[in-house]
């Protein structure tokens, strides 16, 4: 028989049992939409997060203290590391030392809650610059101003607050000169951010910002920094930057040793590839899991096919009365497992991309942001090609199971 009289007779086989067709490629269709999914919104996800690091921009680097992690568990130890003090950074900014640095400001993280009255909002409280980060976001006060470089030295009570936390607090009356206590001490508002939402790391509408000199007086009682953002004239200065930010810190904590070097530079290049490297990997593991279930959808094929067998004992010997041979008959029930399962894997893609765009629609709204959906074609074409495969490897036995039948048997079969 012709290879594409096979694949009719297959295809009426298949067709005459829509049912039990269907209910046969359940597994490889979940298994092959799961994939879909994972692989889309691990896209998607991986985009949103490199934007949002890439809008840190190119010319700025963090150097942070402690050694350099490598692992998740090692970066809580560097909020605990008190390597990087006042003297560290007025080094940075001498330009003998790193003559690229336009800028070097120091940042804190300051736990707690910021209260008025009886309210209460929970923003992400920094000790850092109000201006630094203007220059860098190109964010600036809708209402009120900026605390000043005079606000740092003096160590001065003020803050900056998010739009959602003026909401918290006051409501729709005006924060500007109102006192709030951030800890145990009170902070005059003197200037409110729009609403912008998410801006690269930090969510502006939930945000507070004191003087780092403030944080670290009145509310942490510490002497030294957790991180300190420095920008470069720049993007291609970046690199001189960070050897001569090395070589100024190395010979300041008198390290010969760059194994036992007690702080460490990031730039935002290699951020972005830290992310997208655990990103994928992380797709890459959750693929490999759900793809278990193909294996199972496979074994799911088999079964069914077998019992398609039994029950078309007498067409068998029929067919091969009539001068089907062997070879016919197996490429027949071939044919019909690899057709199955390419349905599957095709309706898989169609169901597994049509979750990945809603749910894509889904957490952008929810969580304010610009969610791209992505389509993995690369995984698509992978996953039909694996139920293709599928189809092949649990296939064969049913079908040699039929191709071994005795026609005269056959053709007596109840």
């Amino acid at each position: 028989m012709t290879t594409l009289l096979l694949i009719k007779t297959s295809l009426n086989a298949l067709s005459s049992n829509k049912g039990r067709s269907a209910l046969t490629i359940l597994g490889i269709v979940i298994g092959v939409a799961a994939i879909v999914l994972i692989m889309s919104l691990g896209a998607g996800a991986q985009t949103v997060i490199t934007s949002q690091l890439g809008g840190l921009g190119a010319d700025l680097v963090v150097v942070r203290p402690g050694r350099q992690p490598t692992g998740p568990s090692d970066f809580a130890q560097t909020l605990f590391a008190n390597s990087l003090k006042a003297r560290d950074v007025g080094l940075l900014k001498q330009k003998t030392n790193v003559p690229d640095l336009i800028a070097a400001v120091p940042a804190l993280v300051v736990p707690g809650s910021v209260t008025y009255g009886s309210y209460t909002s929970h923003p992400e409280v920094l000790g850092w610059s109000a201006q630094f980060m203007g220059d860098v976001f190109g964010v600036f006060p809708e209402q009120g101003e900026f605390f000043t470089q005079a606000d740092i030295d003096a160590k001065a009570s003020v803050v900056v607050i998010g739009s959602g936390v003026a909401e918290d607090l006051f409501g729709f009356n005006d924060p500007i000169g109102k006192n709030v206590k951030i800890g145990d001490r009170n902070f005059r508002v003197v200037g409110v951010l729009p609403s912008k939402g998410q801006v690269s790391l930090f969510d502006l509408n939930k945000l507070a910002i004191i003087p780092y000199t403030s944080a670290q007086t009145y509310l942490l009682g510490i002497d030294y920094y957790h991180e300190v953002m420095v920008r470069a004239s720049s993007p291609g200065a970046v690199p001189r930057m960070v050897e001569d930010i090395t070589l100024t810190l190395r010979a300041a904590h008198r390290i010969t040793d760059p194994a036992k070097d007690d702080f460490f530079v990031v730039t935002q290049q290699g951020i972005v590839e830290q992310v997208q490297t655990i990103l994928s990997a992380l797709t890459a593991f959750l693929t490999m899991v759900v793809a278990i279930s193909l294996v199972v959808g496979g074994i799911g094929v088999m079964n069914i096919m077998l019992v398609s067998v039994t029950e078309r004992t007498r067409e068998i010997g029929l067919r091969k009365a009539v001068g089907a041979t062997d070879s016919d008959i197996l490429r027949q029930f071939l044919i019909e497992a690899i057709f199955l399962t390419v349905a599957g894997g095709i309706a898989g893609v169609l169901i597994g991309s049509s979750l990945g765009f809603l749910l894509t629609l889904a957490l952008g709204s929810v969580l304010g942001i610009e969610w791209t959906f992505t389509f993995p074609y690369v995984g698509a074409l992978l996953a039909v090609g694996v139920s293709m495969l599928v189809g092949l490897v649990f296939g064969i036995y049913p079908a040699r199971q039929a191709s071994r039948k005795n026609p005269i048997e056959a053709l007596r079969y109840e």
